[in-house]
């Protein structure tokens, strides 16, 4: 990892240890927010902080109670742009949180707004852990570090220097799957997602920014542990899912719906956490690297779709165009 990475995280990570932090926020907008609420499954999961996640707009508008001097708030904009997360930056920093920005621009209103910065390098040729990944997990287990004081969070920073190969290795066993889903599903009009536990964050990712904002293709990201309290009424033998297997504690959840949904639906396509390529990470850590590997697998699906329907990711109607 770049030096300047290294003291940025190191640098909010010692302002926290000075912090009697009693609760943590994750604010950020779309994909950003995604991202961030992997954070906040392991804070759940790990420690016995309350951790709450919100959407910029409304955790300025609502005001939560629990938000104080002694909160940390952690913000991304890939941009550093985005206005109500700059604002929800300020309004952190007005009730004297501890806020940190994640933003690929270090000189953006959002990074300036805060008091820590965490910059990543993006499509600049940089190894993976320089990237949106590498420095989001580096910091993450960081923390985890700092709020429970285990052990197995120093190795997981340790083995994240096999981020990019295990990128790379993982990208190409799911590259012909990908390209076949694409051809498969090029005029579906609506393909549902499923998954549970740190995966369901996936799943409204690709349902929203990728299906929804950037295919133009109707979704619904559909939790595991609910498909079987609502929606698995519309399963059809038509109807198309994309349904993520996870890896850890919430993997009977999938495979449930999993074993339903085959049973009704003719087509289903399957990203299976549990058989991707961990080399170089221990067992009890394969739950956490689970998340950070198939965000790049599930690109190379929305990829696939691109290039069989002939809508370039790219195409947006409104976003940056309009006033909203």
């Amino acid at each position: 990892m770049k030096q300047e990475h290294v003291n940025q995280i190191q640098n909010a990570i010692n302002a926290i240890e000075k912090k009697n932090v009693q609760n943590v926020f994750f604010i950020a907008c779309g994909g950003s927010m995604a991202s961030l609420s992997f954070g906040d499954y392991f804070i759940t999961k790990d420690t016995g902080k309350p951790s709450f996640v919100y959407t910029s707009n409304e955790f300025v508008h609502s005001e939560p109670k629990a938000l104080s001097e002694n909160s940390l708030v952690i913000l991304r904009s890939h941009s550093g742009t985005t206005p109500e997360t700059v604002k929800a930056a300020t309004y952190a920093r007005n009730i004297g949180a501890l806020t940190v920005a994640i933003s690929m621009d270090v000189e953006s209103p959002l990074c300036k707004e805060a008091e820590y910065v965490l910059h990543y390098n993006y499509k600049d040729g940089s190894n993976a852990i320089d990237g949106e990944i590498g420095i989001y997990y580096t910091f993450i287990f960081n923390l985890l570090k700092t709020l429970t004081g285990d052990e197995k969070y120093d190795r997981g920073i340790n083995q994240l220097s096999n981020l990019e190969e295990l990128i790379e290795t993982n990208q190409e066993k799911h590259k012909e799957a990908a390209v076949e889903f694409g051809k498969r599903n090029k005029r579906e009009k609506t393909i549902y997602t499923m998954a549970s536990g740190a995966y369901i964050h996936h799943a409204y990712s690709f349902t929203s920014c990728l299906l929804m904002e950037m295919l133009w293709i109707n979704s619904n990201a559909i939790h595991s542990g609910e498909y079987f309290h609502g929606p698995f009424e519309i399963t059809d033998y038509d109807v198309p899912f994309l349904l993520i297997v996870g890896e850890g504690p919430s993997k009977p959840l999938d495979q449930r719906a999993l074993d339903f949904v085959t049973k009704y639906s003719e087509k289903v396509e399957v990203v299976d956490v549990s058989k991707f390529d961990y080399s170089g990470v221990d067992e009890d850590l394969k739950e956490y690297f689970g998340p950070a590997l198939a965000g790049p697998v599930m690109r190379l699906y929305a990829d696939g779709l691109a290039e069989h329907t002939g809508h370039p990711l790219s195409v947006r109607r409104y976003m940056w165009k309009m006033e909203y």
